[in-house]
């Protein structure tokens, strides 16, 4: 199985860093490094597209890539962008959210039922977002699908109180993830990823929610048992690079990055959405069981959900008007089905 990256609100993604150079007509050499390891065919798609703009550049515009996470991870980037010494990052949106708090609405638990609605609401919706990062200085490119995360666990859970009880793991340095966590009455216990996997040996933490291509690539399936058939919510990650390291480069430059940029992550989002299913198919054959929610409490927990997404606006970590968006979108989009 292909796997096209490792990013989500995991806090695994590709991180970029560049260096400014003094004049928009000099070359310019951008450094990106990535916690994934090399040889991933995302990594490929990287390449090409870097060696793409420095041909049309003509040689203007240059990529190192760094693979393996020497640069740190998603917080790290961004420490370290905040004093000048890195540029950018293609980072898990959830480690954005102070630049633009609404970008966590898509990852808001149990809004979305099926990739038909993600793909509705998104072609809708991620204009406001990348325009909402770039008002707060980060320059972004198209959105990259980690795809749906499920629970997995060493004990079934089919109910919100098997949920309950729970020690899952969040990442470390995402407040939010583990305010959601909590809300459902589990127990969030935060980690550095490269933590997570001595956590599930040890006992530490019992389960994790994360796309099956993540929890397959990093082997935390090998320390599971079951995986509860109900996407819980919808993870992405983006590269953003830093609004003036960007404005550096000459305009004609700029068009260059942003057309062969957008066009390599439009394909591994396209890519991560087939290779989540291959993800989950490969789970099951590994004797991982499937246990299906009792879906007479399934209105509990969207209730619950409901709840947690109330807290966040009334205390201003998310706004009313991209919770009424993402509403009417799919309103309209689950209307338009039962019409059919």
């Amino acid at each position: 199985m292909r796997i096209s990256t490792l990013s989500g609100w995991l806090a695994t993604g590709l991180l970029f860093v560049g260096m400014t150079i003094s004049g928009p007509t000099l070359a310019k050499t951008y450094k990106i490094a990535t916690v994934s390891p090399d040889g991933l065919a995302w990594m490929k798609q990287l390449r090409a597209g870097a060696k793409d703009i420095e041909a049309l550049t003509e040689g203007r515009v240059k990529f190192k890539i760094y693979p393996g996470g020497v640069q740190g991870d998603d917080f790290t980037v961004l420490r370290k962008m905040r004093i000048g010494q890195l540029h950018g990052g293609m980072v898990a949106s959830s480690s954005l959210t102070r630049f633009y708090p609404d970008l966590q609405i898509y990852s808001m638990p149990l809004q979305f039922r099926d990739n038909n609605e993600v793909d509705f609401v998104r072609e809708r919706m991620d204009s406001s977002i990348q325009q909402g990062l770039r008002d707060n200085g980060l320059e972004t490119f198209h959105l990259t699908e980690t795809g749906f995360a499920y629970m997995l666990s060493q004990s079934p859970v089919t109910t919100l109180s098997e949920m309950q009880g729970l020690k899952v793991w969040v990442p470390d340095g995402d407040p939010i993830a583990a305010r959601i966590i909590k809300s459902f009455g589990v127990s969030p216990i935060p980690l550095h990823l490269t933590d997570v996997l001595a956590g599930l040996q040890t006992g530490l933490i019992d389960a994790v929610a994360v796309p099956p291509l993540v929890a397959l690539a990093l082997q935390w399936h090998n320390h599971v048992n079951y995986i509860t058939d109900l996407p819980l919510m919808y993870t992405y990650s983006m590269l953003a690079l830093d609004k003036k390291a960007f404005a550096s480069m000459s305009e004609g430059d700029q068009a260059i990055v942003h057309e062969v940029m957008d066009a390599v992550f439009m394909k591994i989002d396209a890519d991560n959405r087939i290779d989540n299913e291959k993800a989950y198919a490969a789970l099951l054959s590994q004797d991982i069981e499937r246990v299906e929610p009792d879906l007479t409490g399934l209105d509990s927990w969207r209730g619950q959900a409901d709840e947690t997404i109330a807290d966040l606006v009334s205390s201003d970590q998310l706004s009313q008007q991209s919770v009424d968006s993402l509403r009417k979108n799919l309103s309209e989009f689950r209307a338009n089905e039962a019409g059919q």
